[in-house]
């Protein structure tokens, strides 16, 4: 009997999960993330690992370039 493939949100790494066996079992030391998207709509994302997860973080989370950031030290230089 197949079970369904949990892949990894980060590097892609494939573990099946045949519904034979316990989650927990299977998932052991993975990771699932949870995201609300509005009214009885959420999406759920799994990782492998603690850094695929902060690299899937990274990745979401807004940064401030690099430009902007040096600007301050330049002000600071000029004082």
């Amino acid at each position: 009997m197949r079970g369904w493939y949990v892949i990894c949100g980060s590097c892609g790494r494939k573990v099946e999960h045949h519904h034979s066996e316990p989650p927990c079992e299977v998932l052991r030391g993975w990771l699932t993330v949870s995201c609300w998207k509005g009214l009885e709509s959420v999406e759920h994302y799994s990782f492998c690992s603690l850094s695929c997860l902060q690299e899937w973080v990274d990745s979401h989370v807004p940064k401030v370039p690099e430009v902007f950031l040096k600007s301050f030290s330049e002000e600071e230089e000029r004082t």
